[in-house]
């Protein structure tokens, strides 16, 4: 099947043909006859699968074959997304694949100054993509309307309500046109986005192209138990050991990236990274460089489970398990896109067995343990299964420690607050 067989129009198939999508994936293949169409459109299909080309390449057909006729602060499609990194990858997207065509579009996010993203209104946009916050600002200054609006896509709408966006939504949602196409593009959706979706989408086409909740067939998953304490030691270890190219690696707490970063540098390993509390313009400089192999490791908080994609990556790792199971998939999914293979490989301790349970009810699967030989915890890591019980206790170890057994290395690293 082609992109043409789906009746998208010349100037997308030949942009599509440069940039090297031979054919529609199976979410792509569903969905763009129904945005086409007009149709309200549920789609969940797991991360890497090609979502955003899904509902960008017929909204982008939708806006040409209309003409230019929008009015002075008014947009005609609306993408709200949960992130100020998504929301840059996204709006990249659109330009990337609307190349050829005569359209004005722009992208609108908190932590940067919101002058020059009013100016960008000013003349109208056939196409804006934002975060709730960012938007709501906007809408209140009198520097966008809604008057215009054809199409509301909420793109990883579940990440927004777990980031508190719930109240901005529910205002977004009673400024826009109740006669509008709304469409819902997400790798997951919680029982929560499903009632959402019910209030606010017709008669919709749903799309599931895999079970919901799964992760990417191609990744391999494993865990290492290990003690909390030694979770930075047995990163660099197995950094060294496995001779990875390129590492993404989820932590926890803005403060726990930072301590990390910290680490790896003392031991002559340089490092980048990205969280809420750095600015804008610093965290789009640390992904840019991270995208373009300039940088080995990116350190992140689940800032970037969502919004980065990185051809080829490699391995992901879970130094801190989520708070939110769902955000494993999120996690994992940075690594094996487009049909790649690539790891996930989670760094556990005792502490972290119900956050490791959830993970396994949520996906169906109990994610294989290797332990690293010198690394094995004093404080043993249940084993769960795919029910969330906890089916062997932990044994207790043969010998403990001695002062004198300990290394130089684990009492530095016991000994950071």
């Amino acid at each position: 099947m082609s992109f043409a067989s789906l009746g998208l129009i010349d100037p997308l198939c030949r942009t599509l043909d440069a940039i090297g999508y031979p054919s529609p994936t199976p979410v792509q293949t569903q969905a763009i006859p129904a945005v086409l169409a007009k149709r309200d459109v549920m789609a969940a299909a797991q991360t890497g699968t090609g979502k955003t080309a899904g509902f960008a390449l017929p909204l982008l057909q939708r806006l040409t074959m209309e003409g230019p006729q929008v009015a002075s602060n008014s947009v005609r499609v609306l993408v709200l997304v949960p992130t100020r990194e998504l929301a840059e990858q996204v709006h990249e997207s659109f330009k990337t694949y609307g190349a050829s065509l005569p359209l004005r579009t722009a992208v609108a996010y908190g932590g940067v100054s919101i002058n020059p993203q009013m100016m960008k209104l000013r003349k109208g946009l056939d196409l804006l993509v934002a975060t709730p916050g960012r938007l709501l600002d906007l809408y209140r200054q009198n520097a966008v309307k809604f008057n215009q609006l054809q199409t509301l896509v909420l793109d990883e709408a579940d990440r927004m309500l777990d980031l508190g966006f719930s109240r901005e939504l529910d205002a977004v949602f009673a400024a826009l046109p109740k006669q509008r196409q709304t469409l819902l593009f997400s790798a997951t959706f919680s029982d929560e986005i499903r009632a959402m979706a019910g209030k606010l989408l017709a008669d919709p086409l749903s799309i599931e192209v895999s079970p919901r909740n799964t992760t990417v067939q191609k990744i391999r998953q494993w865990v290492v138990p290990v003690d909390k304490k030694r979770k930075p030691e047995l990163f660099l270890h197995l950094l060294a050991k496995k001779r990875w190219s390129q590492v993404l690696v989820f932590v926890k707490t803005r403060r726990g990236v930072e301590q990390l970063v910290d680490i790896l540098a003392e031991h002559g390993v340089a490092a980048d990274s990205i969280h809420g509390d750095k600015p804008q313009p610093a965290r789009l400089r640390a992904l840019d460089s991270f995208k373009a192999g300039q940088c080995r490791i990116l350190v992140a908080t689940d800032v970037a489970a969502r919004g980065l994609d990185i051809d080829d990556l490699p391995v992901v790792v879970n130094f801190d398990l989520p708070i939110v199971a769902e955000d494993y998939i999120h996690r994992t999914g940075r690594t094996g896109r487009a049909g790649n293979a690539g790891e996930a490989v989670s760094l556990v301790c005792a502490d972290e067995v119900t956050l490791l349970a959830a993970i396994e009810v949520l996906t169906k699967q109990t994610l294989q343990r290797i332990e690293e030989a010198d690394f094995s915890p004093e404080h043993r890591v249940p084993v769960t299964n795919t029910a969330g019980e906890i089916v062997k206790k932990p044994k207790k170890p043969k010998k403990p420690k001695t002062v004198g057994e300990v290394s130089n290395v684990d009492v530095r690293f016991a000994r950071r607050p």
